[in-house]
């Protein structure tokens, strides 16, 4: 994957979020209470963010995730899988930072990211401040952190 500027992620890293349908978001709502959702998310070369839209019609501006970043903006997202279980080989990558919302634009964003489904008006930006990894750019068991901002 050849890149036109430096990127906060790896090109390993890159590649692996691509080719990822599924991660799981944390927030916190007001309460300090915690909350993990699975959800789809998309890399935006443009921002070099994480870009997380709902489908259309769900109402995303609606949703506890959306009310917890819009409260408390730092949040975290993780995406991951199992290689292999024969010697066991987890990979993932951990990714922290601060989210802004949007309530509109949504629609117009999904069709410049090549969305296989029409956008929600809201959506969110994960901004990174550290990316952890393991299992990409190093083995299984030892960790790639670093802060990016």
């Amino acid at each position: 994957m050849q890149r036109e500027h430096m990127s906060v992620f790896s090109d390993n890293e890159l590649e692996y979020l691509a080719a990822q349908q599924l991660g799981r978001f944390a927030s916190v709502d007001v309460r300090s209470r915690p909350q993990v959702r699975p959800l789809g998310f998309f890399y935006d070369p443009e921002t070099d963010g994480i870009v997380i839209g709902g489908a259309e019609g769900t109402g995303m501006r609606h949703s506890a995730k959306f009310r917890n970043a819009a409260a408390r903006p730092d949040v975290a997202l993780v995406v991951d899988d199992v290689v292999t279980t024969d010697g066991w080989a987890p990979r993932g990558v951990e990714i922290r930072g601060r989210v802004e919302v949007h309530e509109e634009g949504g629609a117009a964003l999904g069709r410049r990211l090549r969305a296989s489904f029409p956008f929600d008006p809201a959506w969110m930006l994960l901004r990174p401040r550290r990316v952890i990894s393991w299992g990409i750019d190093c083995s299984s068991f030892d960790l790639r952190a670093r802060d990016v901002a």
